[in-house]
């Protein structure tokens, strides 16, 4: 069995779950988990190079955005500071292909993804939806057999069924989201609310979560 490894920046490539069947989406552990809103939406996900020739330093991203709710979230900078997870299931029940913990996100902002500076010491979603999450996958945390330029494909390359395509999953943890669920719902006890956000690009049953 593979043991997890420490990332020498902070987090851990959590490899003892190599291989691990799921379920993609990790058990609730407080009310409003599941809710429309406060929601982490995934926009894209892939293997990238930078450089005039695709031959600068291979990295994973993935990104994503907050969809707030009728109230703004308000996040302090760095965003998710070492508290996101990032796990990539292989199509056809290959299991578990890469995960790490404790990451944390980036912020950026238009087409270009400039990084934007925290007003404040930190960042305020609205509904506007301006602003994006980058979370970089680390390499080490990609599981034997893999590599960072082929856990985001799909099995046949030129598939058109989601079914064929790996799914990523992300989970950040804040405790201003339980607050923020808290607040919503006009109750006093953010205890009794997930303090997660939860994004997974694909779930068969979609409709019973």
């Amino acid at each position: 069995m593979l043991e997890d490894v420490a990332l020498s920046y902070g987090g851990t490539a959590a490899l003892s779950g190599c291989g691990a069947p799921g379920p993609v989406r990790p058990a609730p552990r407080g009310e409003g988990e599941q809710a429309p809103a406060p929601a982490l939406v995934l926009t894209s996900y892939g293997y990238s190079s930078s450089g005039p020739r695709f031959d600068g330093p291979p990295a994973f991203t993935v990104s994503a955005v907050i969809d707030p709710g009728p109230r703004p979230l308000t996040l302090t900078a760095p965003v998710g500071e070492r508290r996101i997870t990032v796990d990539v299931y292989g199509p056809h029940g290959e299991g578990r292909i890469a995960s790490a913990r404790g990451l944390t996100a980036k912020v950026t902002k238009g087409v270009k993804q400039r990084p934007v500076p925290p007003a404040s010491g930190a960042y305020r979603f609205t509904d506007v939806g301006n602003l994006d999450l980058e979370v970089e996958l680390p390499g080490r945390a990609v599981c034997p057999g893999h590599t960072r330029a082929d856990i985001g494909q799909c099995v046949p390359d030129h598939t058109n069924q989601i079914e064929d395509c790996p799914v990523v999953t992300v989970t950040l943890t804040d405790k201003a989201v339980s607050a923020q669920r808290a607040l919503v719902a006009g109750i006093k006890n953010p205890e009794r609310f997930s303090d997660r956000l939860v994004a997974v690009s694909f779930e068969e049953n979609a409709a019973g979560v």
